[in-house]
């Protein structure tokens, strides 16, 4: 689905990082997970969660019922769907989402560059392309456990892979938002409780090494322009001999 600060892109070179010592039946868990575009592209064992209640049961509606998305959403529908804002109603939640200009909820109604305000054509090709795109996820999240619930409220099987996404900390719309210090603390005791934790961020604690790293565009405007960050992959230094031993660091 698309969802704003989506990793699809990165997925091919992250996941085969995260999951590398994965073992038989060992759970794989995303404690903020999206618009699920990198745990629909894990097999087994799998936990999708976030706090937002519009983003899961969109989730759940499009693992469950993709075919009732319809084929046509307009602007009118996407004003109706902002004013009544109904986090039961899956629909309003992929509408929220999937609808909205990159993917941020209720971030504006999506279109293509000839798509004006009010032209049909645009509105049944947006339409198109979330719907499609949802029909193409549907069958990767059979079986996925999504939770909504906070990270620290989310119950992990032991010895499970955590894959975090959080809040970018600087981020505008989460500066005041989200405790990042405590964020970190909850990783540290994670991986002391026997888990691999893996977090995707700009930058990190000290006691954390970066594995991965990759400069990138970030779209930040209507109006398409970008500005270039460097994406990286970060686990504890408690965890640096496991990933030594597998190939990861040099």
């Amino acid at each position: 689905m698309k969802y704003m600060g989506s990793k699809a892109r990165h997925a091919k070179e992250l996941l085969p990082i995260i999951l590398r010592n994965r073992k038989d039946g060992q759970w794989y868990v995303e404690p903020f997970v999206g618009g699920a575009n990198m745990i629909d592209k894990v097999d087994g064992n799998r936990i999708g969660a976030d706090l937002n209640p519009y983003l899961i049961n969109a989730l759940k509606g499009i693992r469950d019922n993709a075919h009732l998305i319809p084929d046509l959403i307009t602007e009118d529908d996407y004003k109706n769907y902002q004013s009544t804002k109904n986090s039961n109603d899956w629909l309003c939640g992929f509408v929220s989402f999937s609808m909205s200009f990159g993917g941020k909820f209720f971030g504006g109604y999506r279109r293509d560059k000839a798509g004006q305000k009010g032209c049909i054509d645009n509105m049944r090709n947006q339409t198109r392309m979330a719907k499609n795109s949802a029909l193409k996820q549907q069958p990767l999240l059979q079986g996925v456990s999504f939770e909504c619930c906070g990270y620290k409220d989310l119950e992990i099987p032991p010895r499970s892979i955590i894959y975090c996404d959080p809040p970018y900390e600087n981020t505008t719309g989460y500066k005041d938002k989200f405790n990042h210090a405590d964020f970190w603390q909850w990783c540290r005791e994670k991986c002391k409780e026997g888990h691999e934790v893996f977090v995707s961020e700009y930058n990190a604690p000290s006691d954390f090494v970066c594995v991965w790293e990759k400069s990138t565009g970030v779209s930040v405007a209507k109006d398409g322009k970008h500005k270039k960050a460097t994406e990286k992959l970060f686990v504890h230094e408690s965890q640096v001999d496991t990933c030594n031993d597998i190939g990861i660091i040099d």
